[in-house]
């Protein structure tokens, strides 16, 4: 439970990114540029308005001076990257203290999905400098299990798309659906990481869906959106034999969120967020204010931690706003879905 409008949590941060014993080289520079005070003018969840959208700036910044100071020498920081969707990949860092937190709040939402423990993983998911690939890895270690990874590079297909050619992405899809088999005809795996690209890819491949049936106990989604009726379908006729869990993140948003557990079938996958460290609102784009319960409209991120702080950040995603869990803070999302364009650049997702 935290407090109404995260009022204290709020004040917390703005005092660890801002006093110069603690903050970081880049917020303590960029602080001398805001026409408010963070220390004075920020007192809760809604004054986060306040910041500008410092994203892009993620492009270039050399990644050190995004280190708070208050770590000294003991932040073990890892950098990890976007997928470069909309153009040169941002870069962010984590401090194995928030990977840690990250990792055990990712872990207990599983947990209240019935996934099992001690159980091997496949994931087929984003790895080198994209942090799924690595919070896959972690995950299925802290629940007693080990990680067979296949080598997916996302940029290489959407540069591919991008130039129109169609053949060599399918060319190099196909070789991503030969790994996975490799990995299921030969592997006692449980779980199943993976986008939901490679999820319809997969559904293609008749002996492998029947690898996923008698092996996978269960599926778990993400990187990007799932429509309704592609869920239901991969979860009632194609894998009927495994569960679906459903998360949605992001590196910018520094982890993920995590389908809310005792959902019917008939109901939206809504995702809770990690709270209050990682919250969600949905605006209308047109006017910057929060839409109504049940409509749809533009996700804004905020990431909140000692790691990092990264507020008021407009996705590329739209979503229908739904109430958060009891006690918790900003919104809950359903229904997310990539926008058709960004920041002035058409949204590719390949296999991811």
């Amino acid at each position: 439970m935290v407090e109404q409008n995260g009022g204290e949590f709020v004040r917390e941060m703005m005092k660890w990114h801002f006093s110069p014993e603690t903050g970081s080289p880049f917020w303590l520079k960029r602080a001398k540029t805001l026409d408010f005070d963070p220390l004075t003018d920020v007192r809760d969840f809604d004054d986060l308005g306040l910041f500008p959208n410092v994203v892009d700036e993620l492009r270039d910044v050399g990644v050190r001076e995004l280190i708070p100071l208050g770590y000294g020498d003991e932040h073990d920081a890892r950098v990890y990257e976007s997928g470069g969707t909309t153009g040169q990949p941002k870069r962010v860092m984590f401090t194995a203290e928030w990977e840690r937190r990250s990792i055990e709040w990712f872990s207990e939402r599983l947990d209240a999905h019935d996934v099992p423990r001690n159980i091997d993983w496949l994931s087929a998911v984003p790895s080198g400098p994209h942090n799924v690939g690595a919070m896959a890895a972690q995950t299925a270690a802290a629940r007693g299990g080990l990680n067979f990874g296949i080598d997916l590079d996302p940029r290489w297909v959407k540069k591919l798309l991008a130039e129109g050619r169609r053949d060599m992405a399918g060319a190099y899809t196909d070789h991503l659906i030969e790994q996975i088999g490799y990995i299921l005809s030969s592997q006692d795996v449980g779980v199943l990481f993976a986008t939901p690209p490679m999820l319809e890819h997969l559904a293609q491949h008749d002996d492998l869906v029947e690898l996923v049936n008698r092996k996978i106990r269960t599926i778990i989604w993400g990187g990007t959106h799932l429509d309704a009726d592609t869920r239901d379908l991969l979860r009632d006729e194609v894998f009927p034999s495994t569960k679906l869990v459903g998360g949605y993140g992001s590196t910018m948003m520094l982890g993920t969120s995590v389908e809310r557990p005792g959902l019917r079938d008939d109901e939206p996958c809504v995702f809770d967020s990690f709270a209050p460290y990682t919250t969600f609102r949905v605006i209308d784009p047109e006017t910057g204010q929060v839409v109504p319960y049940g409509e749809r409209g533009q996700v804004v991120v905020n990431h909140m931690s000692r790691a990092a702080l990264l507020v008021n950040n407009i996705e590329r995603d739209c979503a229908t706003r739904i109430a958060p869990a009891a006690g918790s803070i900003g919104d809950s999302v359903a229904d997310v879905a990539p926008a058709a364009s960004f920041g002035g650049a058409a949204v590719i997702e390949g296999v991811y």
